[in-house]
């Protein structure tokens, strides 16, 4: 089932994620209500809170390309109580949307490669390096899962550029559903 989607100005979205003790079949039925939205809304990563579930838990599905031609399509991966563990000191700028904030693409600088630890639908701990773009999406939904947004990783005069835009998105997506 797709679930609605909490957007710019939801505090759901702001709020510290509370960790997972018990993989039951609510958590399995969220992760595969998750997946729906997420691939409804064409995204390749998904955190909890971004369906109103408070929760330490996102979800990614991360195509891989070469060039321009994408030669495989991602596999669906779950992270449950997740923890960066480590991040290089190198930093790459890349272009950052997210399904919360519609409409808006921003550049923001983060650390090319990260080490993960969570654990997995099956209960079982994984730790994984992950580098490039795979980094990059690790980092964006577990921000979400410590309120934090990527627009709160910009500059402080790019943030000042992009009120306006935020204004409009948190008066379209919000407050048209109270």
């Amino acid at each position: 089932m797709k679930l609605p989607l909490a957007y710019y100005g939801e505090s759901v979205l702001r709020r510290k994620a509370q960790p997972i003790a018990t993989i039951d079949q609510t958590i399995r039925e969220l992760v595969k209500n998750m997946d729906e939205t997420m691939k409804a809304n064409r995204g390749c990563g998904l955190a909890a809170p971004q369906v109103h579930r408070s929760l330490a838990l996102f979800i990614t599905c991360i195509p891989h390309y070469a060039g321009e031609k994408k030669i495989s399509p991602g596999v669906l991966r779950v992270f449950i109580n997740p923890k960066i563990v480590a991040y290089s000191e190198e930093t790459e700028a890349c272009e950052e949307s997210c399904l919360s904030i519609p409409g808006l693409k921003e550049t923001v600088i983060r650390p090319l490669k990260i080490v993960l630890q969570a654990v997995d639908l099956e209960g079982k701990k994984i730790e994984e390096e992950f580098s490039g773009f795979d980094a990059r999406v690790m980092m964006h939904e577990n921000d979400h899962l410590n309120g934090v947004l990527y627009i709160d990783r910009l500059s402080l005069a790019r943030k000042k550029a992009i009120e306006k835009a935020l204004r409009e998105i948190k008066q379209r997506y919000t407050i048209s559903r109270k």
